[in-house]
């Protein structure tokens, strides 16, 4: 392992996450409050650190290995956790210990929404603005845009790049060279990001919501400025452009690079991905409409269509915006919506969760199991599309699977075991497994009243789901570290 390239990396992933640190300045600047001092800190200790790790070994220059790669990313986003925390310990409001600090730049930068500050709407601009730029960085994943301009410091960024896509098929590119397709990605994020920006703006948000709730919209994080998050707003029209982004955020983003490329949407509904992502999300939201109707939770088709149709769309792709007290609605349809943030969005994707393709492929295998038993001495394929998929790609799906439910019964019983009631610890570890946020009981409005012990089990559920348990996992096992 070529430990002097691992560490000369990391340093620059610092410095450049320092930078990250210049707009929440620059709001605290202009808006006069208490954020500044703390984040001026917090900029001069990590870009101070970045720097100490870089000097030493500035001019190595050996190529990272696969397995370079893959510490690089787990190594950065465990340290980017922490250093990403530091504002919320230096501000005086809110005021939060080093644990619940660290949960909260957890949740930010897997996208994943789970929040333990209570009265947001009370807290300087500065830190809402931080919050909501954290989501929109994990977003597309920060080691992402770090590959576009890793190139020109003659660092090159193929195993970075394979060890941060999210999905199965990682090795599939946009563009012949990977500094291209990370660029690629992140015009499409930026595109995405201004266009919810000025619908938001259009529909009567303010300039300041209306950038925030882009960052968190597009990011599928569920981060809001306002402790009733969209709901604040009580606004069909901007109900109805968060469904949009949401739905357009859960898509490969790939399929929005061809089809902006060749100016034909046609490919969209070509992809048996995104038809199963459109059909799964439908049909969730049919019943949960259906379901709030005839429960009586709201006495009017009108009510039930608007307050189902959001929730369905916001849980089902791990965005996690509400507009209504949805963990209180009828057993059956919070659980529904629990199960359906498994699936998650499309696999390159914001989106959390399993991945749409991996449960795809998992009923194509095991539909082609039942026509074995009635065929036995079939050859029969797994196709998507007019393609074959390879025995390899559904081993690896088959294993994720496993090694997805093994994590989750483990982190389950321990949350339990820390002293949390059994449907609050199974809601909150699905909720930051699958990058979800809200989650059930105890944990429906937010996380702060969970122990110490179940905070720190949910960052480590957190940064599995946003690194897909593979990633994080590998590091874990005794052959990794050997030569």
């Amino acid at each position: 392992m070529h430990l002097q390239s691992v560490q000369r990396i990391l340093g620059i992933l610092m410095m450049l996450f320092s930078v990250t640190l210049l707009p929440p300045i620059l709001v605290a600047w202009g808006a006069g409050d208490e954020g500044l001092r703390p984040f001026l800190v917090a900029f001069l200790i990590i870009l101070g650190s970045g720097l100490l790790i870089w000097l030493p070994v500035a001019r190595s220059r050996r190529e990272l290995r696969v397995r370079d790669g893959f510490v690089v990313v787990v190594m950065f986003w465990s340290v980017l956790t922490l250093i990403g925390a530091l504002p919320f310990v230096l501000t005086e409001h809110p005021s939060l210990g080093l644990t619940d600090a660290v949960f909260e730049s957890a949740s930010g930068l897997t996208t994943t929404g789970a929040t333990v500050i209570i009265g947001l709407d009370t807290l300087p601009p500065s830190i809402l603005y931080y919050r909501q730029q954290l989501q929109w960085l994990g977003g597309m994943g920060i080691v992402v845009l770090a590959v576009a301009v890793l190139p020109m410091l003659g660092i090159g960024g193929m195993q970075l790049y394979k060890a941060e896509t999210p999905g199965p098929m990682k090795d599939n590119k946009l563009t012949p060279r990977l500094a291209e397709t990370a660029k690629a990605l992140w015009y499409i994020y930026l595109g995405l990001t201004a266009a919810c920006a000025l619908a938001y703006w259009a529909a009567g948000m303010s300039a300041f919501d209306a950038l925030g709730h882009a960052f968190s919209t597009v990011a599928i994080g569920g981060f809001s400025t306002h402790d009733a998050s969209l709901g604040y707003f009580d606004s069909v029209a901007i109900d109805s452009i968060a469904m949009l982004f949401m739905f357009l955020a859960g898509i490969n983003f790939s399929l929005h690079y061809v089809a902006i490329r060749s100016r034909h949407p046609g490919g969209y509904w070509r992809d048996p991905e995104l038809r199963f992502y459109a059909a799964l999300l439908a049909s969730i939201t049919g019943l949960t409409i259906l379901g709030l109707y005839f429960n009586g939770t709201y006495e009017s088709w009108g009510e039930a269509v608007r307050k189902g149709a959001f929730h369905a769309i916001s849980i089902g792709t791990t965005t996690g915006f509400t507009t209504d007290s949805w963990h209180a609605w009828p057993g059956f349809l919070v659980i529904l919506l629990l199960f359906s943030s498994t699936v998650g969005g499309c696999a390159g994707s914001t989106g959390g969760g399993l991945k749409v393709i991996r449960v795809l492929l998992l009923v194509r295998q095991g539909l082609r199991e039942i026509r074995r038993l009635i065929h036995p001495n079939a050859r029969i394929p797994v196709r998507l599309g007019d393609k074959v998929v390879a025995p390899r790609v559904i081993e690896a799906v088959w294993g994720f699977f496993a090694l997805y439910v093994a994590s989750f019964t483990l982190m389950y019983l321990a949350l339990a075991a820390s002293g949390v009631d059994l449907m609050t610890a199974f809601s909150a570890v699905m909720a930051c497994l699958n990058n979800l946020g809200p989650g059930l009981e105890g944990v429906g409005p937010h996380y702060a009243d969970m122990p110490v012990l179940g905070k720190w089990i949910l960052v480590f559920a957190m940064l599995l789901g946003r690194l897909e348990i593979f990633t994080l996992l590998v590091l874990l096992t005794p052959a990794f570290w050997r030569d």
